[in-house]
């Protein structure tokens, strides 16, 4: 980090997307450099201050903004859509518009302002190849060999969706971690349980890779309702109820829309103090 922030402190939101927390630090205003013992040292809930990702804001010059995501575990994501989201929200309200465009590894997105206090965010086209999910191995993505034949879905980072006949029952702290590592997904996998209320509505519970369970999933919520989607379970418009609330998925011609809600809580500062005991 900056010579300046070891004196003065660090600048940080705190955000929610139904209930999916996350810390955000504006890299554009501290040049802070954030490392993985920073990130791992934030995300600890009782000596840091907590948080599902952590995102970090850059600026572009393609795009309105750049955003780099971290893990609790300090390994680094490709994407996260409810953090895209509360981020998008907040720089449109920032800046008085009711569009723009953020960059991740997924590319160019794109965000507006959905009305009702509600923020939608086009993540990209679902990833349907095998070496682009990744996976291990040549494999039906729609029927994984696996007990329970899940879907494999690509959105930036690998996802493991399986339809059960109640994803209440599911026992997230064992089955999660389980599928996560599963020799199948080179490079672990975040892991969905889901079953059909009706032809477009969903019940989905998260396990999410170097995090664990989570309220809620943005891009977890896109590959869920596409896997529904390409097994003849659902439409592709369809409201996904999770465990933090409801968030509505559209699979459109050009990418997965999500819309939902999108929550700052507070700003603070982290003290010079606790920057120089990581």
């Amino acid at each position: 980090m900056s010579s300046d922030t070891a004196q003065t402190g660090l600048p940080f939101m705190k955000m929610h997307g139904l209930g999916n927390d996350f810390v955000v630090i504006d890299a554009r205003e501290t040049g802070a450099e954030v490392t993985a013992p920073l990130a791992r040292a934030l995300a600890d809930r009782h000596r840091g201050v907590g948080f599902d990702q952590l995102a970090v804001i850059h600026a572009d010059d393609e795009a309105d903004l750049r955003l780099v995501f971290f893990n609790a575990d300090g390994s680094l994501s490709a994407t996260c859509g409810n953090a895209t989201r509360c981020i998008a929200r907040w720089e449109m309200d920032r800046r008085g518009v009711a569009a723009l465009t953020l960059r991740t590894e997924r590319g160019l997105l794109a965000a507006e302002d959905a009305g009702g206090g509600l923020t939608s965010v086009n993540m990209g086209p679902p990833v349907l190849d095998w070496r682009g999910v990744p996976l291990a191995e040549d494999v039906d993505l729609d029927h994984l060999p696996i007990p329970g034949a899940p879907v494999a879905t690509g959105m930036g980072n690998p996802h493991c969706t399986f339809f059960v006949e109640d994803a209440e029952a599911v026992d997230l702290s064992t089955e999660g971690p389980r599928m996560e590592h599963h020799p199948l997904f080179p490079e672990r996998t975040n892991v969905q349980f889901a079953h059909v209320i009706g032809p477009d509505h969903l019940r989905m519970r998260v396990w999410e890779r170097g995090t664990g369970i989570t309220l809620a999933s943005g891009s977890s919520s896109c590959a869920t309702a596409v896997a529904a989607a390409r097994r003849g379970l659902t439409g592709q418009r369809v409201r996904i109820t999770l465990d933090g609330g409801d968030i509505f998925i559209d699979w459109r011609e050009d990418g997965v829309w999500m819309t939902g809600p999108a929550a700052h809580v507070f700003s603070g500062v982290l003290t010079p103090a606790w920057l120089g005991s990581v």
